[in-house]
């Protein structure tokens, strides 16, 4: 590598082009791990005096994928992505709906079920889409701008600042539209719940950061558009 290769390295944050083998895939699971939160949400589940929902399971992986997308590939990469999950859900809720309105069989005795759980699923695909939107977004920003002020350098700085960023707006916006949805009705179980769920899904990435370090590194070395040196 020559002098002035070096130099335009360290000046500017480095990134790969979206037409690899990796990316699709990446997006392929974000996609699917949202869907199924917004699916397993629909059931209010409480620990004791913990209150919480079903989503809690896989959501938080989808910030973890979010954190890779946004520092191998940038923001747009990344908005891509989010704006494909978004699409996928809308689909999805539309499709349930589609289902309701189908006769149903003699022997299916679910349908009045089936309708609670898609009029849940179409409040929480509200509260989650706007959560999802504006929390991966924030995300995706977050790491990307400190990247283009750190370069390689201190990743933990650029995950763990995006977490607590993207997290608190996701979280805020969601739980302030679900929380009815699966039955809480009072401040005190409110603010559990938004709490709850904050604090559990950044643990959880923090939790995660050793394993997030290792794709990243593995996906930087393996990509052949990605020009920075690692």
């Amino acid at each position: 590598m020559t002098s002035d290769q070096t130099a335009i390295q360290e000046e500017h944050a480095r990134f790969a082009q979206v037409g690899s083998k990796y990316y699709p895939g990446f997006v392929a699971v974000f996609t699917a791990l949202v869907i199924i939160s917004n699916v397993t949400a629909t059931k209010g589940v409480a620990f004791g005096p913990i209150i919480t929902d079903g989503g809690f399971i896989v959501f938080p992986l989808t910030y973890v994928i979010g954190d890779v997308l946004s520092e191998v590939y940038g923001f747009k990469a990344a908005r891509r992505a989010i704006l494909l999950g978004f699409a996928m859900n809308i689909l999805a809720a539309l499709t349930f709906w589609v289902t309701i309105y189908l006769p149903a069989a003699d022997f299916y005795p679910n349908q009045e079920h089936f309708e609670n759980v898609v009029h849940a699923y179409t409040q929480l695909i509200i509260a989650g889409l706007a959560g999802f939107i504006v929390g991966q977004t924030i995300n995706a920003w977050v790491v990307v701008a400190i990247k283009e002020r750190t370069k390689e350098k201190h990743l933990w700085a650029r995950l763990v600042g995006s977490t607590f960023a993207g997290q608190l707006g996701d979280t805020l916006v969601f739980c302030s539209i679900a929380a009815s949805a699966i039955g809480i009705s009072t401040f005190a179980d409110f603010a559990t719940y938004t709490a709850l769920g904050w604090v559990y899904k950044t643990g959880v990435e923090v939790v995660m950061l050793p394993i997030t370090y290792r794709v990243i590194a593995y996906i930087k070395r393996h990509e052949p558009t990605y020009g920075a040196t690692i």
